[in-house]
């Protein structure tokens, strides 16, 4: 059980030199998703190793284009690499419409399968689950309809304790399928085995939060509660409040106040406005109430 972030792209609005907008990629219990896809993500994939053949679920925000305006490009290069597999796109909306009408009218090679899951909804809802990680949403507030998504790995059995069990040698094999259903052991004395005393509990799954855009939201600190990897937007310096709220966007010590109250292990902040020219002062700002802060950076990855 783990999680692997790759930041791909983590500044807000146009593509400049160094600064690309917004994606990750995201492997969490061996499962691979692709968050926001901004323009030049699909250089950014290739740049930084990312296979395209495991993307199988694709996770829009919002429809801003430095959220999205890349999907159509990586679809389409799908489509020339021959997948066939099929596809999940999940986000707002007019996110089927838009994708398919760009498609069609470009003649992609685009001919495998897409799934479309559009979102409507103002509470969280579970949108996606397998036996390995399930999908929720996280509502926030921005210009347009927007959501964060919280990945939380699936808690696994309980193992069998081998050296508590080899202290009793009247449990033999055929009693190991029922002590990992939970169940204890009555020995032929009639004694009973407790199972949590012939099992080792496992570990807490891991859990990631992204969200982004939004202005400071407290209201969902219970749906991301003792995360241990946040990625929150902090567009501005904390000097310019006034100019976050103008715009529903987060200023650094906002999606600080969020990763504190919320007991996460750690912060990732991002989407740097480009009026900022050294975003190290983004940092420094935050830790002075969240100290685990980290810089989204393109390349960087984040190992939980």
């Amino acid at each position: 059980m783990s999680i692997s972030l790759t930041i791909l792209g983590c500044h807000s609005a146009t593509p400049r030199k160094n600064a690309f907008p917004t994606s990750q990629y995201l492997e969490i219990n061996n499962s691979h998703f692709l968050i926001d896809c901004g323009e030049g993500t699909q250089r950014q994939m290739r740049k930084y190793k990312v296979g395209f053949s495991k993307i199988n679920h694709i996770f829009i925000t919002h429809l801003h284009g430095d959220h999205f305006y890349g999907l159509v490009g990586l679809l389409a290069t799908f489509g020339i690499l021959n997948r066939e597999k099929e596809l999940h796109i999940y986000g707002p909306k007019g996110i089927k419409e838009v994708t398919l009408l760009q498609l069609k009218i470009s003649q992609s090679h685009a001919k495998y399968k897409m799934i479309f899951h559009e979102l409507t909804s103002k509470e969280s809802q579970l949108i996606f689950e397998d036996d390995k990680v399930s999908v929720r949403t996280i509502p926030l507030n921005h210009r347009v309809y927007t959501n964060g998504y919280l990945f939380t790995e699936k808690e696994t059995s309980r193992k069998l304790n081998m050296l508590n069990i080899s202290g009793y040698p009247e449990i033999d094999k055929a009693d190991y399928l029922n002590i990992k259903a939970g169940r204890d052991v009555v020995l032929p004395s009639g004694e009973v085995v407790s199972n949590l005393e012939l099992t080792i509990a496992p570990k807490k799954p891991l859990s990631f939060a992204f969200c982004s855009d939004t202005c400071y939201k407290p209201d969902i600190v219970p749906i991301i509660k003792d995360v241990d990897l946040l990625y929150h937007e902090a567009t501005f310096l904390a000097d310019r409040e006034d100019l976050a709220k103008k715009t529903k966007h987060a200023t650094t010590k906002q999606a600080a106040e969020i990763a504190k109250q919320a007991n996460a292990k750690q912060l990732i902040i991002g989407h740097y406005s480009g009026r900022y020219k050294d975003i190290s002062v983004f940092k420094q700002e935050a830790q002075e109430i969240f100290k685990n802060t980290n810089l989204a950076e393109p390349g960087k990855i984040f190992k939980v």
